[in-house]
């Protein structure tokens, strides 16, 4: 199944301290957050679950936890450009508000907030490693299938570089390690 932006359900603000509390019981809060950018299959996930420390926050664990995100099996990134605008402005609220908790974030979705870095793999690296998820682990995300839309959502990321001047990365440790242990 598809979810269609109508299909997506509506959104209300409310105060949600709780909720930005119960991660910082899971991941270390620090007194800047961040936010890195990367489109879908380039390490975001693997990245967090595999670090040593609970410093970053996968992105869509977050967004799918504050009802952003609808649950990935529903694959609403195929539903069209209306869904996912809708989806990644109600992510922007999320993280922004994360951010200003101080902590750190890594994630696919983004619309009108400005990410600390973007993460942009050499393409056939990229590939790899969505086919390597795609055979192995699949969690949500882009396909072999889909690479056209991956092309286009890095065009769509690269703005933020080109007309923002947002520090660009082929990793997501080069990324990493420039926001927190800048030389």
């Amino acid at each position: 199944m598809v979810i269609t932006m109508m299909q997506l359900p509506p959104v209300i603000f409310k105060d949600s301290q709780d909720f930005y509390d119960d991660f910082a019981k899971k991941y270390i809060k620090h007194d800047k957050g961040f936010f890195i950018l990367a489109p879908s299959g380039a390490g975001k996930t693997w990245f967090c679950n595999n670090q040593k420390e609970p410093h970053w926050i996968d992105g869509d664990q977050l967004w799918e936890q504050a009802g952003a995100h609808p649950d990935f099996r529903l694959q609403w990134w195929t539903g069209g450009e209306d869904t996912i605008h809708r989806v990644d402005q109600r992510s922007d609220v999320i993280t922004m508000e994360a951010k200003l908790q101080g902590l750190w974030i890594m994630g696919a979705s983004n619309f009108w907030l400005r990410p600390d870095a973007i993460v942009i793999p050499d393409w056939d690296t990229h590939i790899a490693q969505i086919k390597e998820r795609e055979d192995n682990h699949y969690d949500g995300g882009a396909t072999s299938d889909a690479l056209e839309q991956v092309r286009a959502h890095i065009a769509d990321i690269m703005k933020w570089h080109t007309a923002y001047d947002v520090p660009l990365f082929k990793s997501i440790e080069e990324a990493v390690n420039s926001l927190v242990d800048p030389a």
